[in-house]
């Protein structure tokens, strides 16, 4: 089964679920930005419930922008916070410090296109998984597809109303369990068991 999907930000869960019940992945590059999506956030589980992590981007007066062609704002060092976020929420969770030597590059690497970011983040995070991160990518942009399973709507993480087995998480006992965070939330807390529950789970 092949599957289409957006690259983004630590994907969520079910971005996941989707990659990892796929036969082959192809990755949307024909699209334009659009604000209010996962395609520069991602959300993780803090001391305080639902933390949103939001990229900055440039804005430009073109009304619409490719999606290759959509640059990070550096004015402010927002991978610092989002780091100190990360460890503010997971720094006592079981795999925290086991993977991340592995996800430092995202934080300090100087990055100029958001694709070049959520690229990285889907491979260092399959890596973490154990699992292959190979795709394919459109050249141009299509509205309905017929070749392949449609799971582009999951990049509207608002919208996106699925609902999976759950976990241990650090604040499950003080706020209950979330459901489908980024995928960081179930890698930290799941560490090799991670990639088992993803494939378990249904869309």
């Amino acid at each position: 089964m092949k599957t289409l999907l957006h690259p983004t930000y630590f994907p969520s869960i079910s971005h996941f679920v989707a990659m990892a019940k796929a036969d082959s992945i192809i990755l949307e590059m024909g699209d334009n930005f659009q604000k209010q999506t996962n395609r520069n956030r991602t959300y993780i589980y803090s001391p305080n419930g639902i933390q949103l992590l939001n990229i900055p981007i440039k804005h430009t007066k073109e009304r619409h922008q490719n999606i290759k062609e959509v640059q990070l704002e550096t004015a402010f060092d927002w991978q610092k916070q989002h780091f100190k976020s990360l460890e503010a929420a997971y720094r006592t969770s079981p795999f925290f410090e086991y993977f991340e030597d592995s996800l430092a590059p995202i934080f300090t690497k100087k990055y100029r296109f958001l694709m070049d970011l959520n690229l990285e983040s889907m491979h260092i995070v399959s890596k973490c998984l154990g699992m292959p991160f190979e795709y394919d990518e459109t050249s141009e942009f299509f509205h309905e597809v017929a070749d392949c399973s449609d799971f582009r709507n999951l990049v509207n993480g608002k919208k996106d109303t699925s609902s999976f087995d759950s976990y241990t998480q650090v604040f499950g006992e003080k706020h209950g369990f979330v459901n489908n965070l980024s995928v960081l939330d179930l890698l930290f807390n799941e560490g090799r068991f991670a990639l088992e529950y993803l494939k378990k789970q249904s869309l």
